[in-house]
């Protein structure tokens, strides 16, 4: 679904991601972990059209997200870590808004508007402006957005930032359930413990270049995700 082929992106002299290249497959859950400033959400935010980049391709489902970014874009969401929302809207506005957007159906919104809302407790806030939430409530509203419109692929930057243990909980059934049917998750994270129990593939970074990629029970052997990480890291 996401194949990515020698990406290289550069802020002034300094080469921000250097030669990057995996796949991420249809049906899988992918982690990509690395250090702070190793290049993550450069190329999360590279992949999503949001960061253009100097070499090499990204292909969304087979569409390259330089020449045809809208069509890509229509086959994903995206999460960050720090949500951006219009924060004088009200949160329903945000979300019909986002469906609006994705043309999604009158049924379909409401429906997974309804669905997730409850799943994240955020149903009797609904009807209020997005600047009085706390970090952790604007994530659920991102979320609920996002999923309201049923994307192939969800790209997230550390989704779970700021979210309490029921939505986190929560969220990973939702991922699961996701590539159950069939789509993709690729995402970032420093909680190397879930990402181990929760993907079936990891990609490492370090200083801009991927160092390991593949499944996470090779990458791993017999020892933790922390512990191979941790290795990488020193050498």
């Amino acid at each position: 679904m996401i194949r990515i082929k020698d990406v290289c992106k550069y802020y002034g002299g300094k080469k921000a991601l250097d030669k990057v290249t995996f796949d991420v497959k249809k049906g899988e859950i992918f982690a990509f972990i690395g250090h702070n400033g190793a290049g993550k959400t450069t190329l999360i935010k590279s992949i999503c059209g949001i960061l253009d980049f100097e070499e090499g391709e990204i292909l969304i489902d087979g569409k390259s997200i330089k020449e045809d970014p809208i069509a890509c874009k229509k086959e994903m969401a995206y999460i960050s870590d720090d949500p951006e929302l219009y924060e004088d809207m009200k949160a329903i506005s945000f979300i019909n808004f986002v469906c609006d957007m994705y043309d999604v159906p009158t049924e379909m919104r409401e429906k997974n508007i309804t669905r997730y809302a409850e799943m994240f407790g955020m149903e009797s806030e609904l009807g209020n402006v997005i600047k009085s939430f706390s970090h952790g409530m604007k994530q659920k509203i991102a979320l609920i957005a996002a999923l309201s419109h049923e994307p192939k692929i969800l790209i997230m930057d550390e989704p779970f930032v700021g979210l309490d243990p029921k939505a986190i909980f929560d969220m990973k059934e939702v991922m699961r359930q996701i590539v159950k049917d069939g789509g993709t998750i690729f995402f970032s994270t420093h909680i190397l413990d879930m990402a181990e129990k929760l993907c079936d593939r990891v990609a490492i970074v370090k200083k801009g270049q991927i160092v390991k990629v593949g499944d996470m029970k090779k990458i791993r052997g017999d020892k933790s995700l922390e512990k191979v990480f941790l290795e990488l890291e020193a050498k």
